[in-house]
């Protein structure tokens, strides 16, 4: 079970997942070696894991949420071909353990980048349904964490948590180390930092060191910036610049990975909902307000709104469906898809023995 500062911890992560264990245990109040510890344990015990996630939007790419219906004895094999791929996330066994869902992202411009895929995977998965749907906005989720794992801080701490990422430097400094970094590593300087909101929704260009340094990250998000130093060909310092521009601009951001059962979360299941567009904004809106949910997005399809429920157990589901979606007059139909078993999150799998800490 967690405890309070275990939840303040995984809160902190959500914040800043690259923050030092100094940094941390400031905020939190304790010593560096009580967060270490903590961290560890959290590993461990909870599957914890901080991965950094690149912003599709801002990277030129686009997202497809994949349903695949194949025969119960080749289910496995699909799942784990689609695991196995980089540009997959969030692979599940959901129904009656013959539907895979999972996340696609390809780059814009790609032509049917989902049926691409699908020409790929193994003749032997024998699949015998496919439909794609086309994440068009994202209301909860990403950028936005499950309200139960980001929960603990006080409004005071997460603000002290805030101001020590961005702190501690004059602007004219890091405007000039920036620009220093970009010509290294040989990149076009992009707007100055306190123009980024203005910006916000512009594409990034991204070198082929930018996108090493992004599958490192992904890989794990608080890995040392001499381990990301050596996966880039950059110098460290260049990195860390580099990193800060990235994280400044929106087009990288950090999320956690943890065992949601010891949040609350035993009982996992995909809502697929069709709304009437008029009503579609009015009701994710709510929806993304819900404690019990932990992504909320809308999609091209038969069914519009798709939505992740993570409840305490199957009554507390059954209260959900019928008092909280139940309420919510709008939602025309609604399919439940039961989350079997989850085999890849956000991250990409980690290589056997990587080191995953940041002193």
């Amino acid at each position: 079970m967690l405890d309070e500062l275990d939840r303040a911890l995984i809160h902190a992560l959500h914040i800043d997942g690259r923050a030092s264990f100094a940094q941390l245990a400031t905020v939190l109040a304790v010593s560096p070696q009580t967060v270490s510890r903590r961290y560890d344990r959290l590993r461990e015990q909870a599957a914890l894991r901080v991965v950094g996630l690149s912003d599709a939007r801002l990277t030129g790419h686009e997202q497809w949420l994949l349903r695949l219906t194949t025969a119960p004895e080749t289910a496995l094999d699909l799942a784990h071909a689609l695991v196995r791929r980089t540009d997959t996330s969030w692979v599940y066994l959901t129904g009656g353990g013959t539907e895979i869902v999972a996340v696609l992202e390809t780059p814009l411009g790609t032509a049917h980048g989902h049926s691409l895929l699908l020409h790929e995977l193994p003749p032997s998965v024998g699949l015998t349904a496919v439909s794609a749907h086309h994440l068009l906005h994202t209301y909860l989720g990403g950028r936005t964490p499950w309200r139960m794992s980001a929960n603990a801080l006080t409004p005071r701490q997460q603000l002290a948590l805030r101001a020590t990422r961005s702190g501690g430097e004059r602007e004219g400094d890091r405007g000039r180390d920036q620009e220093e970094g970009w010509r290294e590593g040989g990149i076009e300087s992009p707007p100055p930092d306190q123009h980024r909101h203005r910006h916000r929704h512009r594409h990034v260009q991204l070198s082929p060191a930018d996108h090493a340094l992004m599958a490192a990250l992904r890989r794990d998000g608080r890995a040392a910036v001499g381990e990301l130093a050596a996966g880039t060909g950059w110098s460290p310092a260049t990195v860390s610049r580099r990193l800060d521009h990235l994280r400044a601009c929106g087009a990288i951001f950090f999320d956690i990975e943890l065992d949601p059962a010891l949040l609350g979360g035993s009982v996992k299941v995909l809502l697929w909902m069709a709304v009437a567009p008029a009503h579609l904004d009015e009701v994710a809106t709510t929806l993304a307000g819900h404690d019990e949910l932990a992504f909320v997005a809308h999609t091209t399809g038969p069914t519009n709104l798709v939505a992740h429920a993570l409840c305490r157990n199957t009554a507390a589901l059954y209260r959900y469906l019928t008092d909280g979606l139940g309420s919510v007059k709008a939602i025309r139909t609604l399919e439940t898809a039961p989350v079997l078993k989850t085999l890849k999150a956000v991250g990409t799998l980690p290589s056997p023995g990587a080191p995953s800490r940041r002193e």
